[in-house]
């Protein structure tokens, strides 16, 4: 039986309405492990996540991120506040003997040592942290020139039509979802976290994401603005709604999206 995680209600985003990963978490670790190669090539090219390095993946999710680049040599923990990825995480890696710590924890209440870790890793989940706290703590856990990486890929919504058409069935059953509306921009470095550490680099860059019906559907079920957020009611029209609208289109096609990278390293 899944564990009912604590729904999660942040005011900048979706204008405070609740979410909850925890409701997400089958079709997260089915969906959500789409990043193409060029994505941790990117990572290895900096010299980071690899080779007996201590990393630690924030708000891991289902423990993609690790489990992609365990190939590499580094040493993972993830965490996640949320149980129930927490538990996909740890089941995922088992079955691929993979050996990497995953616990739920806050990314504020999180317990490291202090300059510990070669690398700390936040993918798709920065603007979840509290700063005020997760900035300097960061930093503390740190060796001397620790990287942190703010990572981040989206969907291209207004140069993709698929893509876009999904956005609008999102918004016309949950109006508030501000996940939407994307385009090649920075990803967003807050400014608590320059009071400890320097932007070495920071770059954007294009790639296509193969997809087939069912793995784009359930890609978008894995998201904060639907299984995270709507009632059961809600939800169910908006799967039907939208399994309806990708049978126009063929069984496979990419999915035009972004990567974007900023790479922190410590005062």
């Amino acid at each position: 039986m899944d564990i009912i995680d604590k729904n999660i209600s942040i005011n900048d985003i979706d204008a405070g309405k609740e979410f909850n990963w925890g409701k997400t978490s089958r079709d997260y670790a089915l969906y959500r492990d789409i990043y193409p190669p060029e994505f941790y090539q990117y990572i290895l090219g900096l010299g980071l996540c690899k080779d007996g390095q201590r990393c630690l993946d924030v708000g891991t999710g289902t423990g993609v991120l690790p489990r992609n680049m365990y190939r590499y040599g580094a040493i993972w923990t993830g965490t996640d506040i949320s149980e129930n990825q927490i538990i996909e995480a740890k089941g995922l890696a088992e079955e691929n003997e993979m050996n990497i710590d995953f616990y739920a924890c806050d990314a504020k209440d999180i317990d490291v040592k202090d300059e510990s870790l070669d690398v700390i890793t936040a993918c798709q989940c920065i603007w979840y942290l509290d700063h005020s706290i997760t900035a300097s703590k960061f930093a503390r856990m740190l060796k001397e020139d620790g990287s942190f990486l703010i990572l981040y890929m989206g969907w291209l919504p207004f140069e993709d039509e698929i893509a876009g058409k999904s956005e609008e069935l999102i918004l016309k059953y949950n109006p508030k979802w501000t996940g939407c509306g994307d385009t090649v921009h920075p990803v967003w470095v807050p400014d608590e976290y320059l009071d400890y550490f320097n932007i070495e680099r920071q770059e954007e860059f294009r790639v296509d994401v193969p997809f087939t019906r069912e793995s784009w559907h359930g890609r978008m079920r894995a998201c904060r603005g639907t299984s995270a957020s709507m009632s059961p009611e809600e939800l169910a029209l908006w799967n039907d709604e939208h399994v309806k609208m990708l049978s126009e289109y063929s069984n496979s096609f990419v999915i035009k999206h972004y990567v974007s990278i900023a790479w922190l390293k410590k005062k």
